[in-house]
């Protein structure tokens, strides 16, 4: 595994930690992060094939061009990195909207479900995510 590919694994890790700590007190930026640990993982899997990403929106379209369209993950999966996104932008720039804990736990919950996609599809082992089976 190259380098580029193990840092942003760890990033993806660590978000999602942080993530899951504050989904209850700062609903706003564990969205945040959850989207972020989603947005590392998928970069790393990218990394892996050479890749890099340095727009959103250019990674949020290769999630759907290169691994929904061919099959390589369920069209849910897209959706569910696409929710993960807006919801982002919420947290970040909502003004008077804000993210509710509910939603900041459904973030957490999106974003592990996405890295396990990574780790499931990855040609390389990636170190497991914690509080995996």
């Amino acid at each position: 595994m190259n380098q580029e590919a193990r840092d942003l694994w760890t990033r993806a890790v660590r978000s999602l930690d942080t993530s899951a700590k504050w989904a209850g007190e700062d609903p706003d930026a564990a969205a945040s992060r959850a989207y972020y640990a989603a947005f590392y993982a998928v970069s790393a899997l990218f990394a892996l094939q050479g890749k890099t990403f340095t727009k959103h929106r250019a990674l949020e379209a290769a999630v759907h061009r290169t691994l929904v369209k061919p099959g390589t993950w369920p069209a849910d999966l897209g959706s569910t990195f696409s929710w993960l996104v807006r919801l982002r932008r919420t947290g970040d720039y909502g003004g008077r909207r804000h993210v509710s804990p509910d939603e900041a736990q459904e973030a957490v919950d999106k974003a592990r479900r996405i890295l396990q996609a990574v780790r499931d599809t990855s040609p390389e082992p990636f170190p497991q995510i914690k509080d995996e089976p």
